[in-house]
């Protein structure tokens, strides 16, 4: 039978040694190693594993007011805001190398027709604005979701970006996130969203990246938040749940997998807890042995989580170890909202911000389950 860790029980445990995996996420806000290089035009990326991290620590009052509002200023000097005669490319950029230091208008305007926002950057952006306790006062919510729109696929998949981008179950996770996040759908198709993801489901009960391909534990989590997002989730027949479960919880060994014999990661400790929690069997799993397997990936010398065992650590997998520990009521952890993968205190500062948006629109606070894509607020929790 699965439990939650209590160290009191277990002193034998080795410990998650928490203020070096702080110190550690602290490093990447400040400087990157060389080489990370190749990851500079997905730098908000980044941003999002070390701040949502040190929130899931606990540790946000390390970073200094100043810097948090540096961290802030930053992510907003990628917002792209289309012009009237512009295509609907609103939302974020994931670095600042479309945003030329100059005063030339020729340079400026030739720029601006490669700035456009990326799904991906667009929601781990609005995630860190969250997280970092902004009131998102400088956005425009509708443009940024009339961007969402502009990219979804007439089978309801959508692209990263509004030109040369792969659409995938990936993409479909982040808009959802994205109008979620902001409160609106606007034109985003939900029907048609949710008929590419039922397409995508496989014939062992686990979410492909695109249409007939091979279920996948990242894919899956993709396939079950953005339903659960959009207030989609009820029309899965419980069968079908069940069955999806059966898949997850397969996908244990002592960590977790991402697919069918494959070796163990950590980062499935979110992608497949998630899933699980969503669907409220997270306590179907075996909390001890996957801690096991995650603490094996610890770096005792300078924090932080690997892939592997004596892999070099990472902010990716730091961060989604993390997550994965907090599922399991690891001491020292915030509780994770598996769904948008943030902070359950994050997650309470975007649900005022929805309060008092509903507020200035003369909505009120009703659930906005059927008509918005509001999820009840009891779905989805571990």
């Amino acid at each position: 039978m699965s439990h939650h860790i209590d160290m009191e029980d277990h002193n034998d445990a080795e410990p998650v040694l928490l203020s070096k995996h702080a110190k550690n996420l602290l490093r990447f806000l400040n400087l990157l190693p060389a080489r990370m290089a190749s990851h500079d035009s997905t730098r908000s990326t980044i941003v999002f594993f070390a701040v949502c991290g040190l929130d899931v620590l606990n540790s946000l009052h390390l970073v200094p007011p100043q810097m948090r509002q540096d961290i802030i200023d930053w992510i907003y000097g990628g917002l792209v805001v289309p012009r009237d005669h512009e295509k609907n490319c609103g939302g974020f950029m994931g670095c600042r190398a479309m945003v030329p230091k100059s005063e030339d208008a020729e340079i400026l305007e030739c720029m601006r027709k490669y700035q456009w926002g990326h799904l991906a950057m667009t929601y781990t952006s609005l995630a860190v604005l969250v997280t970092l306790g902004d009131d998102l006062s400088r956005l425009d919510r509708k443009s940024i979701v009339a961007g969402v729109a502009a990219v979804q696929k007439p089978e309801g998949s959508f692209s990263a970006c509004i030109d040369g981008s792969e659409d995938d179950m990936r993409f479909v996770y982040c808009a959802a996130t994205i109008c979620y996040m902001l409160d609106y759908w606007g034109d985003v198709d939900k029907e048609t969203m949710f008929q590419f993801i039922t397409r995508s489901l496989r014939y062992d009960y686990g979410f492909s990246q695109e249409l007939e391909g091979e279920a996948h534990g990242g894919t899956t989590f993709c396939a079950l938040a953005a339903l659960h997002l959009s207030g989609q989730l009820h029309r899965l027949d419980a069968t079908t749940v069940e069955r999806m479960k059966r898949w997850l919880v397969f996908r244990q060994m002592d960590g977790f997998q991402g697919r069918p014999n494959k070796p163990v990661d950590t980062c499935y400790s979110f992608w497949i807890g998630a899933s699980l929690c969503i669907l409220d069997g997270f306590e179907l799993t075996d909390y001890a042995r996957n801690r096991e397997f995650i603490l094996s990936t610890q770096d005792k010398l300078i924090g932080g989580f690997a892939k592997w065992p004596q892999a070099s650590p990472d902010p990716f997998h730091t961060y989604l170890g993390l997550c994965g520990l907090a599922f399991t009521g690891e001491p020292g952890l915030s509780p994770v909202n598996p769904s948008l993968n943030m902070s359950m205190a994050a997650y309470a500062h975007l649900q005022h911000l929805h309060e008092q948006w509903r507020s200035a629109d003369g909505r009120g606070n009703e659930d906005l389950s059927h008509n918005d894509g509001k999820p009840h607020e009891t779905q989805g929790e571990c």
